[in-house]
């Protein structure tokens, strides 16, 4: 490398130093007590030491007695000692040169392995086998052992040749056996100390007798990896009768065994010597005996050792500055590259980087920095090495005065990764092209890089690439011709946070608008602090490293001027008061195209015969085909002035043109289309059709005669054509020099009869020769002599100006494209494709050097660039590729500097594979005016991989559920929307979803989280019974005051009321004609209990539930659970001064319950009906449990159970609750809980016993029970629900005076106002007064009744059973009577 160019004389610094490695060991194979010796030489004109490693650890060979260095560096060991515990010697070994105070280099590695010891692993058994045939004596040994094994015959070495061959694993073949073949034999292993033997094994060889003999299989080939360069041999032995015949194929085709590298040898083994790259591939050995077939696979592997294509170069340079270090090396299988500095790895950091793959950069250099760096590359072929100096120059000393320190160095623009500095002009700048350098460095760091400004004079500098959020310390030194001055004094700047640029702008779009502009348009980031002030375009031609950028303040941009039919890529950053943003990523777009912008090149025309021309031609230039070539347009006519043309339209690089006239004159003339259009044709190029079709099966004769014309630099030439006029003749060369005719030659057509040889010396003898020639080949010359003239002789010829000669250019011959191309798809991402060669012989066998270029693309999207393959073969295995996608494939052949076109294009549609990626932008929303229902949207995923044949929706109220235990919702069709209902309000929804197509199932998307929102209705009612919903009229338009809120309660309230009391009323009446047994269990039911009960389970008898509430104001309202964990819940209703919150519909909210069943609704609904009860106005009460009481003398240790009901009863506990503080309803946590997730309910304290009004100690019942046959046998047990949206169990619920239970909803149950045929049945209690419609407005503070779901598990095993005292016919009669009730009162309300 040459000196600096800031160095005046190149003197002044010191050079390299030559160092490197002149041997380099290699992988050994040692014998065990015998001495084994690793060669290492390196040289230099320094003083080298030299030292070995093994195993990455320094010998030391003075402790070492069996080790020690030779003279020229090699490595020496003595005896080599190898045992089964104990191989001191076996290992890698590498060798260390170093030039003291210079540096270090490393060798290569080398792998020393010591053969074992000789032994046999079995031993070779006598074999029989017929006149003819084939048999195999096997000789088992280690494979480090197999070098060394050989064959006996009688004592006398078996001589190896085509017939009998040892296999790669030591077994003897022997083929097309003779009576000369039998005798003993025995495998011997040697040169490992004393010889040793296996048993001797007869061979007998009998006679042929014709008998059948099944096709056996000896030894068929197996997969192995081999290097470049190596031999390999694959076995196949056969045995049968008849003689199996064998043949091979390689990747489906046959083997050519007339290639010079194959041969099938020892029967059928095929041996490939100097192996190639081209070689890998599947090898089958296909064998035939007749009676039967068989085919045998093995895969050859091919490794390529590591080899560089860029070496690391010697390089100056001063300390601060940033260098590189190329390194490209190629290799199979893929290499791995290391760095090394010295003998040490080099570990890359902040500066220490390695890029473009192998290269290593160095920024800011300093001193240590210098010393020899190596590029050591490894595969499984071997690696190998390059090492290159680095010398760090002193400043170069300068004559002259230099400038003092730069003036006011500040950081006038701070980013968060670049900072501008400015500073003003030194006080004694001594000169006028004063340059400056930016010295930074990590503050706390000593290693420094430097910048330079980009012009003289210039007094700010911007230093890119920074990091965020970090100290860096700056310098300005000033430079004149004197060299570097003094420096500034340190500035530290830290870089602003990332957080403070603008984001990438959303929705880049680039859209080409004609064949040499495009329009750009975005939108502002979304993130970002501050205005945006400005916008960054930058761009590039696609494969060009040079990006130009330009300003734009818009949110658009048509960019002109650009090349036509050309990819460019385009990025914008947006600027905000902090500095760049992010960048977005790049957009491709293409140029529009347009018709070509010049002729196709090198138009020549062949006269083949009288009736027939062959024009050739190759493509425009590249870059001025403008679009994606449609084919071309031929025109020829008859004669050289205008006349009408022949037009012919073709896709190739040649036409024959036939059916012409005898001996007439044809112009052609050839143009290239595109889409767009036609471009410009070439010029008219002339050809004659011969008089006759002559004779060209043998070459022409000599010219009848050869004339020259010597004058002062040149010599004209005249010729006649052979005698025999019968002979066709395609042209004649002439050859000429000084002395010899042979020095040059020139190319001339057919009827060219003279010719001017110019430039040639004054006063010099030149021997000229002429042949003719056509196709059959050159003709017999014809030679003669001439000196051309002194200098001083005029150079005029007066034949030239009456003739001028015709010299054409001579004829070039383009390659001729492969023909026909096929794709055939293998796999998913699989494709081969094959093709024949015209100009190859018949038997398409490549014997030059000629390769091929396989290219291919997708039209999805239409840019897509070509991906491009080199083979020698005429087939090449695309792989890689995308599933279910069109490929368009083409080649071209190359042959030294010549080149085809591209073939007719073969087209292929990968198969299809499983999704690769979920559905994107999954989106759920509440349908309106249906809470309970949503509707999930989604995109197909991006890469499908095939058509989709459906999706499938998973949704659950707990994200980390198994995947087993979410709900599915089937999708068929590619549908993008579906609706799901039956959902419980104000619950946490997750929803995944997932294609399918014909291969399977694809990945989930990721979890969407979705809430149900909060929809329940309150409405108050005067008379006996009060209905509770929570009205939400907010959001409803129209409904703004609170004035018609008021008017809307009256309204519900007055009609609600009017008809519960007429419904109590006819209760009332129809109660009073019970019985009196049956007034006088009422009656004891109904009787007040002020003591603590205790009712314990004592009995696992079942039966249906009977429920009372008392008749008397009612109030219902639907509640959730307390987040107070004291038993004693409290519930106010919504003060009447509050906003009315919106609700949907009375008729919509029943008629979407309606259609539920019981079970669906407990599996998904989250809202928990409460029973609110109203007394006279009083302090607050405990909590009270309602439980029926049969008999009056049974008022201590009643003991009662609840019956788990029939599928379809739906069993709810209700619970008095006594009021407490107002409270509204969006306090209340969420009521709808996984049974997952539900913490265990505490026991609830016992509550104690209030002195109450004579009303208030009625012991209150009410029966709830839905209209199913009551003979349906309830289960004995409750059945555990397994999933919060699968359950359709509700199980039993005992209830105990001492503990009175709050229940939390574990699953989702129904409203009891909403469920068909729920009924209220009152029943009479003597002491008291029926409310009537002069009471309405005295009612009193409501008691809450608690209806609560199926408990999770913690709560169930905490519940007591309680034993019922009916009697069946008890039981009966009570239910035949209550379903009396409800009918009567089902037709006076109907009525």
């Amino acid at each position: 490398m040459n000196c600096p160019s800031n160095y005046p004389k190149c003197s002044d610094i010191r050079g390299f130093t030559p160092f490197q490695f002149v041997v380099e060991p290699i992988d050994t194979l040692a014998v065990r007590g015998l001495p084994a010796v690793l060669n290492c030489s390196a040289a230099s004109n320094a003083l080298v030491r030299v030292e070995w490693k093994k195993d990455g650890t320094f010998l030391n060979l003075v402790a070492d007695d069996r080790k020690r260095q030779l003279a020229d560096g090699s490595l020496l060991i003595s005896t080599v000692v190898h045992s089964k515990h104990n191989k001191p010697d076996e290992g890698v070994y590498q060798c260390v040169a170093t030039i003291d105070n210079l540096g270090t280099i490393s060798s290569r590695t080398a792998r020393l392995t010591v053969a074992g010891l000789p032994r046999f692993l079995s031993q070779p058994e006598g074999v029989s086998v017929r006149m003819g045939g084939t048999e195999m004596l096997s000789c088992e040994v280690t494979e480090e052992l197999v070098p060394f094994t050989r064959w006996e015959r009688d004592g006398r070495p078996v001589e190896l040749d085509g017939r009998v061959i040892q296999l790669p694993s030591g077994a003897l073949v022997i083929s097309n056996a003779s009576q000369s073949d039998a005798g003993l034999y025995r495998c011997t292993i040697d040169g490992l100390g004393p010889a040793k033997s296996t048993e001797e094994a007869e061979l007998q060889v009998s006679a042929d007798s014709g008998v059948e003999e099944k096709l056996e299989t000896l030894q068929g080939p197996a997969a192995v990896a081999k290097v470049v360069g190596e031999s390999v041999l694959l076995p196949c032995v056969m045995k049968g009768y008849p003689v199996p015949v064998i043949r091979w194929t390689f990747n489906g085709r046959p083997v050519d065994e007339s290639r010079e590298r194959f041969a099938v040898i020892g029967g059928g083994s095929l041996q490939i010597v100097n192996l190639t790259e081209e070689d890998a591939g599947i090898y089958a050995c296909q064998t035939d005996s007749g009676n039967m077939t068989s085919e045998i696979q093995a895969e050859l592997t091919v490794h390529v050792p590591p080899r560089f294509l860029t070496r690391p170069s010697n390089t100056y340079a001063q300390e601060s500055m940033d260098i590189i270090f190329e390194c490209d090396v190629t290799g199979s299988p893929p290499l791995t590259v290391k760095w090394m500095k010295d003998g040490d790895t080099v570990i890359p950091s902040d500066y220490f980087r390695i890029v473009k793959q192998h290269n290593l950069q160095v920024l800011g250099l300093v001193k240590s920095d210098e010393g020899f760096y190596q590029c050591l590359a490894e595969n499984e072929a071997g690696n190998v090495q390059a090492s290159a100096q680095l010398i760090i120059l002193d400043l170069a000393e300068r004559n002259g005065p230099t400038p003092s320190a730069p003036r006011d160095v500040v950081a006038s623009l701070v980013s968060t990764r670049f900072i501008k500095l400015t500073w003003r002009l030194p006080a004694e700048p001594h000169g006028e092209n004063i340059s400056y350098s930016v010295f930074y460095s990590l503050e706390g760091t000593n290693r420094e890089r430097v910048q330079n400004t980009s012009a003289p004079g210039e007094m700010q500098g911007t230093i890119q690439n920074l990091a965020p959020d970090t100290k860096y310390t700056f310098r300005v030194v000033a430079s004149n011709a004197n060299g570097p001055g003094e420096s500034s004094t340190p500035l530290t700047v830290a870089t602003q946070l990332e957080v403070q640029v603008p984001g990438p702008a959303p929705n880049l779009q680039v859209v080409s608008v004609s064949t040499a502009s495009v329009t750009l348009s975005w939108e502002r980031p979304s993130t970002g602090n501050g205005e945006i002030q400005t916008y960054r375009l930058f761009y590039s031609e696609k494969g060009q490293d040079l990006e130009q950028d330009m300003e734009v303040t818009g949110l658009s941009y048509t960019m002109t001027g650009l090349k036509k039919f050309t990819e460019y890529s385009f990025r914008v950053v947006a600027y905000n008061k902090h500095g760049p943003g992010v960048s977005t990523e790049d957009v491709v777009v293409r140029t529009l195209s347009d018709v070509p912008s010049a002729p196709p090149q090198n138009l020549t025309l062949e006269v083949l015969n009288s009736t027939s021309i062959m024009v050739r031609w190759q493509p425009p230039p590249p870059g001025t085909l403008n679009g994606e070539l449609t084919g071309y347009k031929l025109r020829y006519r008859k004669g050289l002035r205008r006349a009408d043309a022949i037009e012919i339209s073709t896709t190739q690089l040649f036409q024959l043109i036939d059916g012409l006239e005898k001996g007439k004159v044809y112009t052609v003339r050839v143009s290239a289309s595109t889409v767009n259009g036609t471009g410009p044709t070439t010029e008219w190029i002339a050809a004659e059709t011969f008089e006759n079709d002559l004779d060209e099966s043998q070459v022409p004769g000599v010219p009848s005669s050869l004339h020259v014309r010597p004058l002062v630099n040149r010599i004209v030439v005249s010729w006649t054509p052979p005698e025999n006029q019968d002979i066709l003749v395609r042209g004649y060369k002439i050859g000429y020099g000084i002395g010899s005719p042979h020095a040059h030659t020139v190319t001339l057509d057919y009827k060219q009869r003279f010719y001017s040889i110019d430039d040639l010396d004054p006063s010099s003898h030149y021997v000229i020769t002429l042949k003719a020639f056509n196709n059959m080949g050159e003709g017999i010359p014809i030679y003669n002599s001439a000196t051309t003239r002194p200098q001083s002789d005029p150079d005029i010829d007066f034949y030239e100006l009456f003739n001028n000669p015709y010299t054409p250019a001579p004829d070039p011959t383009p390659m001729l494209p492969p023909v026909g191309v096929q794709a055939t798809v293998l796999s998913q991402d699989t494709v081969k494709v094959s093709w024949a060669d015209n100009s190859l012989a018949k038997n398409q066998k490549i014997t030059d050097s000629r390769y091929y270029t396989i290219r291919w693309k997708t039209n999805i999207p239409a840019n897509t660039k070509y991906k491009m393959a080199n083979t020698t073969s005429l087939f090449h295995t695309v792989t890689a590729l995308k599933p279910n996608t069109l490929y368009e494939f083409s080649v071209m052949v190359t042959k030294s500097r010549r080149s085809s076109t591209w073939s007719m294009t073969a087209h292929g549609t990968t198969f299809e594979s499983v999704p690769s990626s979920a559905p994107k932008d999954v989106t759920v929303i509440s349908k309106e005016g249906s809470p309970r229902i949503i509707n999930i949207n989604w995109q197909p995923p991006t890469e499908a991989n095939g058509k989709i044949t459906g999706y499938i929706i998973y949704y659950s109220t707990d994200v980390n559920a198994e995947v087993h235990d979410w709900v599915v919702e089937p999708v068929v069709g590619n549908r993008l929307t579906h609706q799901i209902q039956g959902l419980t309000l104000d619950t946490t929804y997750y929803f995944k979803i997932q294609a399918r197509n014909s291969k399977g199932m694809g990945p989930m998307s990721d979890a969407v989280q979705f809430r149900t929102p909060k929809d329940t209705w309150l409405i108050k009612t005067s008379g006996d019974v009060t209905l509770s919903l929570s009205l939400s009229v907010s959001d409803k338009p129209g409904i703004t005051g609170s004035q018609e809120n008021h008017i809307l309660v009256i309204v519900v309230i007055v009609s609600v009321g009017v008809f519960t009391i007429i419904a109590v009323v006819v209760g009332a009446v129809l109660c009073t004609r019970r019985s009196n047994s049956h007034q006088k269990k009422k009656r004891a039911a109904c009787k007040s209990s002020t003591g603590s009960h205790k009712y314990k389970s004592s009995s696992k008898d079942l039966k249906p539930p009977d429920l009372w509430i008392h008749h008397e104001r009612l109030e219902l309202k639907p509640m959730d659970k307390s987040p107070d964990p004291n038993p004693v819940m409290t519930e106010t209703p919504i003060p009447r001064t509050a906003p009315d919150p919106a609700a949907e519909p009375s008729h919509q909210r029943r008629g979407l319950e309606g259609e539920e069943s019981v079970s669906t609704l407990a599996g998904r609904r989250g809202v928990r009906p409460k029973v609110m009860m109203p007394f006279d106005s009083q302090p607050s009460q405990p909590v009270i449990s309602a439980h029926p009481i049969h008999s009056l003398d049974h008022l201590h240790h009643h003991h009662h159970h609840y019956h788990l009901p029939p599928r379809g009863y739906l069993h709810h506990q209700i619970g008095l609750r006594a009021p407490a503080t107002p409270s509204t309803l969006s306090d209340r946590p969420p009521s709808a809980e996984s049974v997952r997730s539900q913490p265990p309910a505490p026991e609830p304290p016992v509550a104690p016993s209030q002195p109450s009004t004579t009303a208030e100690l009625q012991k209150t019942e009410a029966l709830i029970k839905e209209e199913e046959p009551p003979s349906i046998n309830p289960p004995t047990a409750h059945v555990r629900p397994t999933h919060p949206l699968k359950s359709f169990a509700v199980p039993a619920i005992t209830v105990s005076a001492h503990n009175p239970p709050t229940y939390e909803t574990a699953l989702p149950s129904t409203p009891l106002l909403a469920q068909p045929g729920l009924m209220f049945v009152c029943v009479s209690v003597p002491g008291v007064k029926m409310a009537s419609i002069g009471t309405l407005n005295r009612v009193r503070a409501p008691m809450a009744v608690t209806v609560p779901s199926a408990p999770d598990q913690s709560e169930t095993s905490k519940m007591l059973e309680v034993v019922s005292t009916y009697e069946t016919d008890e039981l009966s009669e009570e239910m035949a009577h209550l379903e009396g009730l409800m009918k009567d009162l089902n037709a006076i309300t109907t009525g």
